[in-house]
C-alpha cells in the first residue's frame, strides 16, 4: 500500500484529521529540551541519565545535543532545499529543531553509508543530490520558485507525492521516486531518533548499559522512565482513525 505521508509525521503531532497540530495541543516542554518545546513528557530529560552510561556513550550522546556538525558535503543550495525536506518531512515547523539535515551530511562526508544500495539506484550520495534537484522541480511545476521558499501547503503535497513514488519527469524518470524515497527517509529517521531530543519526545530512557533495564511488564517502567502527561494514546488515536500501519 503506498504510504500516506499526511497522515505518517512523528507522533504526536497530528489533529484528528491527520494534518500536523499545533504544538501548543501538547504540553510545554519543562525539563531539557523536544523538537519545537512541546511533547508528552515535559518534565523528562533523559540527559539528566548520563551519569549513569559509560563513558563512550555519554560522550557521543552528549555531543548529539551540543555539538551540530557542520555542513560539508552539500552545497549551499543543495542544503537549502534538503533543509526544507527534512523540516516538512518530521514536521519540524518551528525552533528548536533537530539538525537532521547536519546529521545526514555528516555521515554523507564521512562516507559511512549503510553498506548496500538498490540495484537500478546510484550511490546514496547522489540519490541525495538528484532528490534536492528533483523536489525544486516538482515545486516549479506549482508555480513556485523553489521547494524551499514554497507555502507549508506546496511543500506538502510534493512531498505526499514523493512519498507515493507519484512525482514524473525530469530526474524523476532516471530515479524511481519510491526507492530514492526509502533511500533518503531511512537516513532522515535514523538522525532524527538518534538524537536526544527524540528520546525526550518519545519517552524514551536511554542507553541501556551498563544500568541495564528490569521492568518488562505490560505498563510498568523504570524509576527514570517518564510518565506521559498526554492522554491522548497515539495506538489508540492511530486505530480509531484507521491510519494504522500506513
Amino acid at each position: 500500500m503506498a504510504r500516506d505521508f499526511s497522515k505518517a509525521e512523528h507522533l504526536p503531532n497530528l489533529r484528528d484529521d491527520g494534518q500536523p497540530a499545533p504544538p501548543e495541543e501538547l504540553p510545554r516542554q519543562r525539563n531539557g529540551t523536544t523538537p519545537q518545546m512541546h511533547g508528552r513528557y515535559p518534565d523528562y530529560n533523559v540527559l539528566d541519565e548520563a551519569e549513569h552510561w559509560d563513558h563512550a556513550t555519554r560522550r557521543i550522546v552528549v555531543e548529539r545535543a551540543e555539538q551540530v556538525p557542520p555542513i560539508r558535503f552539500f552545497n549551499a543550495e543543495e542544503a537549502r532545499v534538503l533543509g526544507a525536506f527534512c523540516d516538512t518531512v518530521m514536521a519540524q515547523d518551528s525552533d528548536p529543531k533537530i539538525p537532521v539535515l547536519n546529521m545526514v551530511d555528516a555521515k554523507l562526508f564521512a562516507g559511512e553509508l549503510d553498506g548496500f544500495q538498490f540495484a537500478d539506484m546510484p550511490d546514496d550520495r547522489e540519490t541525495w543530490r538528484r532528490v534536492a534537484v528533483g523536489l525544486d522541480a516538482a515545486a516549479r511545476e506549482q508555480g513556485e520558485r523553489d521547494f524551499a521558499s514554497a507555502p507549508h501547503a506546496i511543500r506538502h503535497d510534493v512531498v505526499e507525492r514523493f512519498s507515493s513514488g507519484e512525482l514524473h519527469g525530469g530526474i524523476w524518470d532516471e530515479l524511481p521516486p519510491s526507492k530514492a524515497w526509502s533511500v533518503v527517509m531511512r537516513a532522515v529517521l535514523s538522525a532524527f531518533y538518534s538524537h536526544p531530543w527524540a528520546w525526550n519526545e518519545i519517552g524514551f530512557g536511554g542507553p541501556a548499559y551498563p544500568r541495564g533495564y528490569a521492568r518488562f511488564g505490560v505498563g510498568q517502567r523504570e524509576a527514570w522512565e517518564a510518565a506521559p502527561a498526554f492522554e491522548r494514546d497515539p495506538v489508540e488515536d492511530t486505530q480509531a482513525r484507521g491510519i494504522e500501519g500506513k
